[in-house]
């Protein structure tokens, strides 16, 4: 059963979706390397060639919520995946059940085209932790996230 609240992003949503972004990074204690603006996120999700793809909820007629994302691979699998960039509820909407009817969706959405994982990070501290274990997500706690960005990302290329 679709939840009437959730729905596909629409061109329409991107001012409001890149507004809760930022919301996202304040709420991350990272608000000042958030640097998202609405033509990168509109270009994103409907460009030429989309690699993003997003969904909302929406309360009363307003964007109160949203998720982002993309597809991986599983090359064990042999199937693509999903990967929840981000979700985002704002928090007077918490508890109403929109976080999990985003992420039933994003389920949805795998089962639909046959994919094999939805997957996505979360940070240690944060207390929605408790709530994806209780939909018997598993914490990989055994993998360790690299990443390069900015010079060290500029360096590398500069060896290709």
């Amino acid at each position: 059963m679709t939840d009437s609240r959730i729905r596909r992003i629409r061109e329409s949503d991107v001012d409001a979706v890149v507004g809760l972004v930022h919301d996202l990074a304040e709420y991350e204690k990272a608000p000042r390397e958030c640097h998202l603006e609405a033509p990168q996120l509109h270009a994103a999700l409907f460009g030429e060639h989309p690699a993003l793809f997003g969904h909302v909820a929406e309360v009363d007629g307003e964007v109160v919520g949203f998720t982002l994302w993309f597809l991986n691979f599983s090359t064990w699998r042999g199937v693509h995946g999903i990967y929840l960039e981000d979700l985002y509820v704002r928090p007077e909407q918490r508890g109403s059940g929109l976080g999990k009817a985003l992420l039933a969706e994003l389920a949805a959405e795998c089962v639909r085209r046959g994919y094999a994982r939805l997957e996505w990070w979360v940070l240690d501290w944060n207390p929605a932790t408790e709530f994806y274990k209780a939909l018997d997500a598993v914490p990989m706690d055994e993998w360790t996230v690299y990443r390069l960005t900015d010079e060290p990302l500029r360096a590398l290329a500069a060896e290709a």
